[in-house]
């Protein structure tokens, strides 16, 4: 969000055209750059450095690798275009055809919206690309080999994506995305237990970005799912691997409000609709015989954490409190700050599956005995204006969770669950809408071979 008004100057940015400049990739030293300016105004480089890449790469190699560091780079400026949210976009590193524009205009509209929320803004008819009739981007043929790469956040999510797809006996390989700070130390730790070789992309912000934000332009959250996505995309590419599994839950769908008759969701780069869009704009104009999907997409939350819980050698590490994961390392915290929706999220539901005793040595403290969180809780149950801008679960299955609890003795007597178990709704009848809750979910995207990784008893 905007920390300051909009000076004077930039007030007249914002009627400036927002240009795609251009992009180079160095295959010698694993190296993507990436160049944005507005009009008459600031310009930025943004740099993303790759691991080497050891194998030789014929032309259709070169072809889906230059196809994905071309996504990148539209995807990317859109942490550059917020700084004054322009109505006019300009790429000129090469002309933009209109299905390409059409699908970044959509990741920018939609993946902005909380952003444009919390700003005030109303950008329903504001985002517009320049598109020419021109062909695009041919899509890229290569021979790639059967192995999997498996995006690591530190959190439970992609800790049951990892355990589940050990069982496919494939070659797998995990992705981190990080800053010149460094892995965070949850990150670090599932990657050290899980026994997985890991990946790090260096992905390094323009420093003129960083100022600007200091002074007070347009800030706030944009897509970077997408991003994290069109990154790991590339990163298989070079390496030759196949398929890119993501861990995104049936919950991340839905959204948090609606704002000028838009839903704005939080999560809209971990969506099925982004999934979607996403997988088919690869297949249609990047590269064929790619496979991307969310493993977990089948999943509420609470069957994610009754796999999640049976991984114990994860409990001392894992962390999903946004502390951790600051871009400073210096200012990154150690522990679960248990003051946070994630954290009340995360806590809550995993209390069906773990005693308070157990569940309190991860945290920290019991967050559901302290009456301070009354108001948080409830506010993931739905007593509150709007679901909790974070990565958390559906308002129904928190307040599904926290009836669950409350017919627990190790549970009900707790502060919080004594305190708003009187207002939580009757309906639907609690046995089978929990029982409904562990079951699968459609529509999502895994392949059917993928399905069986999930069972939880295999």
């Amino acid at each position: 969000m905007r920390s300051n008004p909009l000076q004077p100057d930039a007030v007249c940015m914002t009627d400036k055209s927002f240009y795609f400049d251009g992009y180079d990739f160095d295959a010698v030293s694993a190296t993507l750059r990436m160049r944005y300016s507005y009009e008459s105004g600031p310009a930025f480089e943004e740099v993303v450095h790759f691991p080497a890449i050891t194998r030789d790469l014929d032309e259709e190699d070169k072809r889906a690798i230059d196809n994905a560091c071309r996504l990148i780079f539209l995807l990317a400026g859109v942490s550059y275009y917020k700084a004054y949210v322009p109505t006019h976009l300009v790429c000129k590193a090469f002309p933009l055809d209109k299905a390409t524009a059409s699908f970044i205009e959509t990741v920018y509209r939609h993946g902005l919206g909380e952003f444009a929320y919390r700003n005030n803004l109303d950008l329903r008819d504001k985002i517009k690309i320049e598109a020419q009739d021109t062909d695009a981007p041919t899509v890229a043929t290569p021979n790639l080999r059967d192995e999997l790469c498996i995006p690591v956040g530190g959190g439970k999510d992609s800790v049951v994506s990892i355990e589940a797809l050990k069982k496919s006996g494939k070659p797998a390989h995990l992705f981190v995305l990080t800053s010149p700070a460094g892995i965070a130390a949850p990150i670090q730790g599932c990657i050290d237990v899980s026994g997985i070789p890991a990946a790090k992309v260096v992905r390094t912000i323009s420093p003129a970005l960083i100022a600007l934000n200091k002074e007070g332009v347009y800030n706030g959250h944009v897509p970077i799912t997408a991003i994290l996505s069109a990154i790991a995309t590339a990163l298989c590419l070079m390496q030759g691997w196949s398929t890119l599994v993501m861990s995104n839950e049936h919950s991340a769908s839905a959204p948090n409000l609606r704002h000028h008759d838009m839903d704005v969701n939080h999560q809209y780069s971990k969506s099925l609709s982004f999934e979607q869009d996403f997988s088919v704009y690869l297949s249609a104009h990047v590269v064929k015989g790619f496979k991307y999907f969310s493993l977990l997409r089948p999943l509420s939350e609470a069957p994610i954490v009754k796999r999640f819980v049976a991984h114990t050698a994860y409990h001392p590490v894992f962390r999903s409190c946004n502390t951790a994961f600051k871009q400073d390392a210096a200012q990154r915290g150690k522990n679960w700050c248990c003051d946070c929706p994630k954290c009340r999220f995360v806590f809550l539901a995993m209390a069906p599956f773990m005693l308070p005793s157990s569940l309190a040595g991860i945290f920290g403290k019991n967050m559901l005995d302290d009456e301070t969180q009354t108001q948080g809780f409830a506010d993931l149950c739905g007593f509150g204006d709007y679901k909790p801008f974070e990565c958390v679960g559906e308002e129904e299955e928190s307040s599904l969770l926290l009836r669950k609890i409350a017919t627990m003795p190790e549970w009900k007597e707790s502060r919080v669950v004594s305190a708003l178990q009187g207002q939580l709704p009757d309906a639907p009848p609690f046995d089978s809408a929990w029982q409904n809750l562990l079951e699968y979910r459609t529509p999502h995207l895994v392949p059917p071979e993928y399905m069986r990784y999930l069972d939880e008893n295999g």
